[in-house]
């Protein structure tokens, strides 16, 4: 039942987008706060992705190159595979949500509604408290120095609070949201160098090779029908994952565009974000391919950038829910501000620890909100919507 409502979900979204493109590829979007594009994609790309990205492809390039265990994956490489899971056209889940809540929305005010903003607002919260789980989950695998310690949950627990606590904090002002954004995508690129340097330089390993792996995610666009519907379990993980993430990032992300066509829009949320990613996994493939070590100096700066993104994640998140539920810093004051949020998250990541909430339930919720956002508008806002050119 679950695959059958993920795929249905999948089907309406891609309709979507390529309508939206036919009837409105021209109309120009804008936000209340419009940001050079530059910056709008830097806020896009660290507000959408967090650590999974950069420490994930090392647990998952053996996953997808063992086709006895795992036939499904037959069909193409891992590099490829890696990226039909991160980039491209799962980025048109963020675009369309973008669309709607810079263009429709305003028309519609379907997340106006009590039932729909309280939903809305309860996915943000479970996100974001999912999101910083997967870094307490994960932190023994990328510090294992750490993780041998007998102390190590308390560490971790630590680290994690630490960060939720530096996201609210930065949340406050969205001038800390810019400026996050913007650093992290430089520190995302330098640490791109730093992998090309220590393959290339120290390891002395030849550049000619790194571009004939970096061609083999040619491998997902020449496969592009197998990444449309879930693939396997893990596969339906992800896409429920991309699909709890979409409205909000949507909602956020819509804020700052500044006046694009919608063509241009949908190119700057979906083409450009993927360069980046597919430089980074064809970068980290390539270690993987000639057992490279990502010990040590390499291994302590993915986990800073990946903290980094989490920050950056968690901060635009927060800052959204507080604006919708009206539980800004205007009206409550800082203090009580940092307190009540730090309070919610931190119990919520627990919750996620503990397993009582699943990340599926959320994306499940969130397809339900498209379809009958889809129903609102079609049997109550009819001409509002005609009535856009």
């Amino acid at each position: 039942m679950m695959t059958f409502w993920l795929s249905a979900g999948i089907i309406f979204t891609f309709l979507s987008i390529a309508f939206v493109l036919v009837k409105w590829g021209r109309t120009p979007c804008e936000g209340p706060y419009p940001m050079h594009p530059f910056t709008f994609v830097a806020i896009l790309f660290t507000s959408g992705l967090d650590v999974g990205l950069i420490m994930f492809p090392l647990t998952e390039f053996p996953v997808y190159a063992d086709i006895v265990k795992n036939p499904e994956y037959s069909f193409t490489n891992p590099l490829a595979l890696e990226f039909g899971f991160w980039g491209f056209m799962i980025w048109g889940f963020y675009f369309l949500t973008c669309f709607y809540f810079c263009i429709l929305e305003p028309r519609v005010r379907f997340f106006e509604l009590k039932l729909v903003k309280f939903l809305n607002n309860a996915v943000i919260i479970g996100t974001c408290a999912f999101t910083a789980y997967l870094l307490l989950a994960n932190l023994p695998w990328y510090i294992p120095v750490l993780a041998a310690s007998n102390v190590s949950n308390i560490i971790f627990t630590g680290i994690v609070f630490s960060v939720i606590a530096l996201a609210v904090y930065s949340s406050t002002d969205l001038k800390y949201v810019r400026i996050l954004s913007l650093s992290s995508s430089l520190l995302f690129l330098a640490l791109i160098v730093l992998l090309w340097v220590m393959a290339f330089v120290v390891h002395h390993l030849p550049a000619g090779e790194y571009v004939a792996t970096l061609g083999l995610i040619g491998g997902y666009f020449a496969n592009l029908d197998h990444f449309v519907l879930p693939i396997n379990d893990y596969h339906e993980f992800y896409l429920f994952w991309w699909f709890a993430w979409s409205i909000m990032i949507g909602q956020f992300t819509a804020r700052f565009v500044g006046g694009l066509p919608t063509y241009q829009v949908f190119l700057a949320m979906v083409v450009v974000p993927s360069i980046p990613i597919a430089l980074w996994f064809s970068i980290l493939y390539y270690y993987y391919l000639n057992e490279l070590s990502t010990a040590g100096l390499i291994n302590w700066t993915m986990i800073f950038v990946g903290i980094t993104f989490v920050v950056n994640s968690l901060d635009s998140l927060v800052r959204l829910y507080t604006d919708n539920l009206n539980l800004t810093v205007e009206r409550f004051g800082r203090v009580k501000y940092f307190i009540g949020n730090f309070s919610v998250l931190a119990l919520l990541t627990l919750a996620f620890s503990g397993e009582f909430l699943e990340i599926e339930w959320v994306g499940a919720i969130v397809i339900g909100l498209y379809f009958f956002c889809f129903l609102y508008m079609l049997g109550s806002k009819r001409q509002q919507i005609e009535r856009l050119n």
